[in-house]
Order: C-alpha cells, then structure tokens, then sequence
C-alpha cells in the first residue's frame, strides 16, 4: 500500500504553519483540583478503567492515549529498528513528542513456538534474513544493547526490555494482536484475515492472546491489548473460513476478551472492527434487544462479557485512503466518516450522524501517511487529525520506524510512512511534527487528569435542538454529506490487499 504522492503545494510558510498549529484547540471539561489528585498517585495509577466515553485510571481521571505503532509482527517477530538504535534510544524519541503510549504489536506464530519450543534471536534473525544477514544484523542488534541482549536472548525478553524501557520514561503500553502467521499485514489473501482462514486458528489466537496477557503481568505499564488487527473477508487462502459476518464476530470476539479477562483482569479490552477495522457501526448503533445486524442473531450486550463488560471495553477503528476508494472534499466529509465508522459513541456526533445508542472510549489505533514536507496538509490527513484533537479521542499513528528488518521477502525494506528516517535516528518529516503531531497530541490530552463528566441521562440527553448527546467537549459542528462509510469499508476489504500486491 505504497505508491508515490504528488506534492500539493510548497512548504508552508511560517504563518500557515502556525495558523495551523493554532487550529487544534479543544476546551476541557475535568473539574477543578481533580489534576492534584492524579499528580498524588504514582504512575501508571493502573488498572485502568472506561467510564462513559473516557479511559480512566485507577483515581478515576482520564486518560487518553497519544503515542504510535511499533511494529513486532513481521517474520523475526521482535520490534522493529533495534539494529541501528537502543530501545532507549527510540523510546526517548516517543517521549520526546510528549507521547503517553505505544502499540506494541505480535504475532500468534511467535505464541506457538513459544509453547512448543521456543528460539533464541539468533535463530529468529538467520530464519528471516539467511544465515549471513541473519548474523550480521543480530550483531548490530547486540552491539546496541551490550549487557542487555545476547545471541541466547529469546523473543519474549526483548518485548520484555522494550516494556521496561516504556515504564522507565512513563509510556503506556498497549499490546495488539496483529496477524496470526508472522508477516507484512494486511490483505485479504494472506490466510491472516478471519476466523478459520488458513492461519488464523481460533484455539491457537485464544491461546495467544490470553498468554501475551499473562506474561504483561510482569509490566507495570501494560494497561491494554487489542485481540484482533484489521479483520476482513478471507478470499482464496485455503482454510476454512467461518462465515463472514457479525454473528461470528460477536461470538469469537467475546471468547477472545473472556481469555484476556481471566488470565488478566486489569486490562482493558479493544474490540476492533470489521473491513479492515473501518466498521463499528452495528455496535455503537446496537438497539436494545436487536440483533446487530439485519438477519443476524447477535445482540451485543454488556453483560455478555461478564464481570468486566461495564468498565473494561474500548472500542478501536483504522482510517485509510485506501480504505475509502477516493480522497475527501473537506472536514465535514471525514468528520461524518468517522462517526458513522463508530467514533459517534464519543458523543457529539456530526449533525446528520446517528445518536450512539452507547457510550465507549474509541481510539483510532492506526492512521498514517507518507512522511514529508507537504502530504500531512492533504485534506483527508489535516481533517483526521483535527477530529481527534477536537474529539480529545486517542490515537496510535502508524508506524514509528522507518525501515524493517524485512518486509514482503525484502530485507533492511524502507518504510516512507515510518515517523523515523531509515535508520531511526531522526524524524523522516520534521514538518509534520511540529506543525500536526506536536499540537494534536497537546489537543488530544487537554482532559487528561481530569475527572469525566456525569453521562447524559437517557432520555434527557440533548443539547439544544440537535439531538446530540453532551459529550463534554466542545467542537464544531459537520455540515450534511450524505455519505456511509459501510458500502466503501466493504469495498476496501475485498481491495486493500489486492492493490497492496500491487503496488
């Protein structure tokens, strides 16, 4: 999914940039002296909890999460970048934006192997890359960790370090389940996509989420973990797909969060979407006693996840171009997208957007683009992240590192999307830093370490006479445009991995 962008137009002078920064501005609702409370109790303040639209840690203050991916899922299946930077050395670079959190992502296979017999780095890396680069990329990974890594080191023990590192300069960690069989994610034909696909074991994934869960007790700042990346319809992959729909997914993904809920009760739970994760529709617009779906029998309820389905579900969706089919018009067109995708259950929605019939946080887990000097001013990019600063929503951008150990049979392949040059000593797009990522990441957080709002009443929920729900934040309001996200989330489903083959 990489292609070339033409430049729109030359870099901005210094008062557009700072008429740009200038627009992320979001007005907080905590109450007074709730922030000397949070300041009180040592970090991470864990376990964390939802209330209403918002995370909250252990006093009750919100939470939001700003931080990035950090890819781990690809075949050497450790993160990503270690031969060129320290740990420290990259987790410093997070903290420098003023980032709070990182995506930290996994594959089942590693699991797997895990159970069965697990390998050393040394093996990881001459599996992936060949014995000769194997050896020699691992000697560069061991070079920048003398004392920490060895050749003996396991997988599991460099997850362990990089987690370290994040609780040392107080970021949180949120661990995603990614794919099944280690590889580039995603398309459609790569056996990753759904239940029953050729990889994609049910009992193997409950498995390994639960595990992953398991082991993060050990992490003072695991706070959370995603069951599933980017689900999407299995075309041709030679399993046995279960079928495609929100019956299935309603029932798996509650085994999957009961799994992760027992063998770690104080993590929250990210139930992600269907077409590639661009679709939570059904769920934040679920009617009482009706199935989610037309013709469906699943009828989403918190007390189906029992014990833990009040105060520790989140919901996460992904926004993509390529998960559109075209480029938007202008805010109100990405603004009405996002709140039909689901993010409507953060209240306030766009002004032809239906009321969620439920309140969840929601965190757009994955957006991104190429890094340079002029791609981040494209409407569809500026317009995702003026929602999310407006909103005070949480976000992951993907992905931090600019290169891979390798991708697609591509070794040391070059990532234009990654926050990181190549080598991950610097930022690839020093533009987009400080005129999006640096001011949204201050918009998004401007309500951390306040207390919630008190929930609209039912029944007596609307402000005015547009019927939308307080949401505690202040925002503009998107003018009508007529367009549903579910028809192109279901073409990008069937299309997503095929152009990515292509391109």
């Amino acid at each position: 999914m990489r292609w070339s962008l033409q430049k729109l137009a030359p870099r901005l002078a210094v008062s557009s940039a700072l008429w740009y920064a200038a627009s992320f501005v979001a007005v907080p609702t905590a109450a007074a002296g709730a922030a000397s409370s949070a300041a009180a109790a040592p970090w991470p303040n864990g376990p964390f909890a939802t209330s209403d639209r918002w995370m909250t840690d252990r006093s009750g203050n919100i939470v939001t999460y700003a931080g990035v991916n950090w890819p781990a899922h690809i075949d050497v299946m450790i993160p990503e970048g270690l031969q060129y930077q320290s740990v420290a050395s990259i987790v410093s670079k997070i903290k420098s934006l003023g980032m709070n959190a990182v995506r930290l992502t996994f594959a089942i296979e590693m699991i797997d192997q895990i159970t069965h017999k697990d390998i050393p780095i040394s093996k990881a890396f001459t599996d992936a890359l060949g014995q000769e680069n194997g050896t020699a990329v691992l000697q560069k990974v061991l070079k920048n960790h003398q004392g920490l890594f060895d050749e003996n080191t396991t997988r599991l023990q460099v997850f362990d370090a990089v987690a370290a590192e994040c609780a040392k300069q107080q970021i949180y960690v949120h661990l995603d389940n990614h794919v099944s069989k280690a590889g580039w994610c995603c398309n459609p034909l790569d056996g990753n996509s759904w239940w029953g696909d050729k990889y994609f074991s049910v009992d193997n994934w409950k498995r390994g989420v639960a595990y992953m869960a398991n082991h993060g007790k050990k992490w003072t700042n695991l706070m959370s973990i995603g069951l599933r990346n980017e689900l999407r319809v299995p075309i041709l992959s030679g399993g046995t797909p279960e079928p495609y729909n929100w019956d299935t997914w309603y029932n798996r993904m509650r085994e999957g969060a009961d799994d992760v809920h027992k063998a770690n009760p104080d993590l929250l739970i990210f139930l992600s979407g269907l077409n590639s994760d661009s679709d939570l529709g059904p769920v934040v617009n679920q009617q009482p006693d009706k199935p989610l779906v037309s013709g469906g029998t699943a009828n989403f309820s918190r007390a189906d996840f029992k014990g833990y389905g009040n105060d520790k579900l989140v919901l996460e969706l992904h926004y993509y171009d390529i998960l559109r089919g075209s480029k938007p018009q202008d805010c109100a067109e990405v603004d009405q997208e996002l709140d039909e995708a689901g993010f409507s259950a953060l209240g306030n929605a766009s002004s032809n957007v239906q009321e969620a019939t439920d309140r969840f946080p929601v965190l757009l887990t994955e957006f991104g683009f190429p890094q340079d000097s002029s791609t981040y001013t494209q409407t569809m990019h500026r317009c995702t992240e003026q929602f999310l600063a407006d909103r005070q929503a949480g976000w992951m951008i993907w992905p931090l590192g600019g290169s891979y150990y390798i991708r697609e049979d591509t070794q040391d392949y070059d990532e234009p999307w990654g926050l990181l040059t190549h080598d991950w000593s610097d930022w690839r797009s020093p533009e987009h830093i400080q005129n999006g990522l640096l001011p949204l990441t201050n918009a998004s957080q401007a309500a951390s370490g306040g207390r919630p709002p008190p929930p609209p009443a039912k029944d007596q929920n609307q402000d005015g006479d547009d019927g939308k729900k307080s949401g505690g934040v202040q925002r503009r309001s998107a003018s009508s445009m007529g367009l549903s996200i579910a028809p192109l989330g279901l073409w990008a489903a069937m299309t997503y991995g095929i152009i990515s083959l292509v391109l």
